[in-house]
């Protein structure tokens, strides 16, 4: 192991899906091959999917060992968020202390991706898309973003599903925190957040950021 592997922290990124084979497909190879100098795992956590989403997911097992996988039964009764309780359920499986909260359908697109949202307590990581590079936004709380996660992640229970997705979830690609904070941290997916509250977040998020 060199010097720059034991001074990067150990990451588990955590990611949901639901009937996405064709994304799952073309981009976990992606999450799965970072050029990172610590290590790392991938956990995917398949939410009753009927689609070929499992057979993907045994197929890419089988080809790269940081990829493990678990899944979301449906008989569970989830209130409010089937969501919320998938990634609670990866983050319970994670072997390691710095967390990463993503989202299959926005895949890594620089080599710093990775790096960079270990870099503070709780980190964010916004990609420009035509440029292949990556923007993060570091702090020292996870209340320092959570005005932002809350704005981005308001509606993703519609979108979760499909059946109401207009556009990608949020601005942001992922959200990494250290593991004794991820539960708060997705305590903020899929809050209905109406009149002046979301007046409120509105504002903050447009003057401090």
């Amino acid at each position: 192991m060199t010097i720059e592997q034991q001074t990067q922290p150990s990451i588990s990124v955590v990611i949901t899906v639901h009937d996405q084979a064709d994304v799952l497909e073309q981009n976990l190879p992606v999450f799965l091959t970072l050029p990172y100098e610590g290590s790392y795992e991938v956990i995917v956590v398949d939410d009753m999917s009927t689609d070929e989403t499992p057979d993907v997911l045994k197929r890419l097992k089988a080809e790269y060992p940081k990829l493990y996988s678990t899944f979301l039964p449906a008989s569970v009764v989830v209130n409010p968020s089937r969501k919320r309780l998938a990634l609670s359920v990866g983050a319970k499986a994670a072997h390691h202390d710095y967390i990463v909260l993503a989202d299959i359908r926005r895949q890594p697109v620089s080599a710093d991706w990775l790096a960079g949202l270990a870099d503070g307590e709780a980190a964010l990581v916004f990609s420009n898309r035509k440029r292949d590079k990556v923007t993060h936004v570091v702090a020292t709380e996870l209340e320092d973003l959570s005005r932002i996660i809350l704005k981005a992640e308001r509606h993703s229970f519609r979108d979760y599903w499909g059946k109401w997705f207009r556009k990608q979830r949020g601005l942001y690609d992922a959200v990494g925190v250290r593991k004794e904070h991820v539960f708060d941290a997705i305590r903020l997916y899929d809050q209905r957040i109406r009149g002046l509250r979301l007046l409120g977040l509105r504002l903050r998020v447009w003057l401090g950021f």
